[in-house]
């Protein structure tokens, strides 16, 4: 079954797909996603995902990983044939190498069950920040040009694209905040904490894996290397973190 909740001026909400198996998950988080001012779709198994998913177009997924028909990881693979927008994977599996398969496939980040609505809803809102907002602050204050170029690769900040001999790359939101993130302050190395605090908008004693970051540097790398086992862009500041190669 699936539900829209009506409202007047309904096309400015931003709208949420949640995809859950659980009944009562999916009650909860629509009565709390609506109260904050959401537009929300629900799906109940991960082919009725991807049938609202093409119908409704959201904001945002929130995808539960293990569902009949089809789980959460084929819904990713399915989203991100054809769209970059933010999903964040609900999952109660214990092996971290297994919650973070839907990083792999493109998930933008994770929440494991079971988990509170509120920290949920601050993800969300975290998540849309950085992937819809064209206007984001750089956290050292610096001003750049709109566009920067090194090599082949031409990153544009004002309309968050990346083209490389001008032809446009794929990225997810969180992946261009990431990337923005670095580049804008090139040569200076972040830690994995310092990252998930700037990009993913984590406080500094929230506790999740930092492999989430290393995901996405894996993905920035097979998008923007030439080599990516041997990075010339995005590289490894040992005993530190990642930084961006020295522009200028």
């Amino acid at each position: 079954m699936t539900k829209d909740i009506q409202g007047e001026n309904i096309d400015t909400k931003q709208k949420i797909l949640v995809v859950d198996d659980e009944a009562s998950i999916r009650r909860i988080l629509e009565t709390r996603l609506k109260m904050a001012g959401y537009n929300v779709v629900t799906a109940e198994d991960g082919e009725e995902a991807v049938e609202l998913f093409n119908k409704t177009n959201p904001d945002i997924v929130i995808l539960d990983v293990m569902m009949p028909k089809m789980d959460g990881y084929g819904v990713t693979r399915e989203i991100r044939r054809v769209s970059d927008i933010p999903i964040i994977i609900l999952t109660a599996l214990g092996d971290v190498s297994e919650r973070i398969t839907g990083l792999e496939l493109g998930a933008d980040d994770y929440v494991i069950k079971p988990f509170s609505p509120k920290e949920l809803e601050a993800r969300v809102k975290a998540v849309l920040r950085r992937t819809i907002n064209k206007d984001i602050t750089i956290p050292t204050g610096k001003t750049t040009k709109n566009v920067i170029t090194t090599g082949n690769i031409k990153i544009d900040t004002a309309r968050r694209q990346v083209y490389r001999k001008n032809e446009r790359i794929r990225l997810t939101g969180m992946e261009f905040s990431l990337l923005e993130l670095l580049v804008n302050n090139s040569g200076t190395a972040y830690s994995r904490n310092e990252i998930l605090q700037h990009v993913w908008a984590y406080p500094p004693d929230h506790r999740i894996d930092t492999r989430v970051v290393d995901v996405h540097i894996s993905r920035l790398r097979s998008k923007l290397e030439t080599d990516p086992a041997n990075p010339e862009l995005i590289l490894t500041a040992r005993g530190i973190g990642y930084m961006f190669q020295r522009i200028g």
